[in-house]
């Protein structure tokens, strides 16, 4: 699920110069490329893919495989868990059901039926560092977007760009940014941006913490990675409802 970048990817580095000679932020084009990825994924009015998710929360490593089905308007989710707890299955419509998850436990657990969750419950929140209001390929690319326009009023920046990098079977274009030292204004010591050559649409991002020894190599903390991504106008509103008859709610 990790993935690497491969050897002999084309690369390119940029810095800020430390004299006061003007120049574009090393940022500058890695932004306009993720605003193009975010304008192009905002014209679906949804999708179905394949997501997979490697966290850190609270000192413990959380790994996921799901299917998703994600709609923009009003801002609804499905999810089917494959890895692990296969088969349990969430909802969440934003205005709907309190706004509240819906999520439906397989085996044994479901005989509990149906429960109801708020997105920042603690039962939630051991497994996810973000809400799933955060969920999905607009939100990612939004806190990516905040994040590089905080970062680019400051110093002490690179960007690398690598060409054909393999993500599974796919092959992506790569965009990594890094600062030599931690500061206030810097979340992540690299973020990784893998962008889908065809569709410029950004699939993947590797965020990597400060390590504690600067001898030590940044700890990955988070990796979401879309694949099998299927646009569709066809998602409806039984699609996120627990009486679809294709659920097991």
């Amino acid at each position: 699920m990790l993935g690497t970048i491969t050897a002999g990817c084309g690369l390119i580095a940029s810095r800020v110069r430390a004299c006061g000679v003007a120049e574009e932020h090393p940022l500058a084009r890695p932004l306009r490329m993720v605003q193009q990825s975010l304008a192009e994924v905002k014209k679906r009015p949804g999708y179905e893919c394949q997501f997979e998710k490697y966290e850190i929360v609270d000192n413990s490593v959380i790994q996921q495989k799901l299917k998703v089905k994600l709609r923009h308007e009003p801002f609804s989710v499905y999810l089917r868990f494959e890895e692990p707890r296969a088969g349990r299955e969430v909802i969440y419509v934003n205005g709907r059901n309190n706004n509240s998850l819906l999520i439906h436990e397989p085996g044994v657990l479901s005989l509990i039926g149906t429960l109801r969750r708020a997105p920042d419950h603690p039962d939630v929140r051991r497994e996810n560092r973000y809400p799933i209001t955060q969920l999905g390929l607009a939100r990612l690319v939004e806190n990516l977007i905040r994040q590089w326009k905080l970062e680019s009023n400051y110093g002490e920046t690179e960007v690398k760009y690598y060409r054909d990098a393999k993500m599974g079977k796919t092959t992506c274009n790569v965009i990594e940014s890094s600062h030599p030292q931690p500061r206030r204004q810097f979340p992540f010591k690299l973020t990784r941006v893998w962008i889908d050559p065809k569709s410029k649409i950004v699939v993947r991002i590797q965020q990597y913490a400060f390590p504690q020894n600067a001898s030590n190599p940044p700890p990955l903390v988070e990796d979401y990675q879309y694949s099998a991504i299927r646009w569709t106008s066809e998602l409806a509103d039984l699609d996120f409802d627990v009486d679809n008859p294709t659920y097991n709610f």
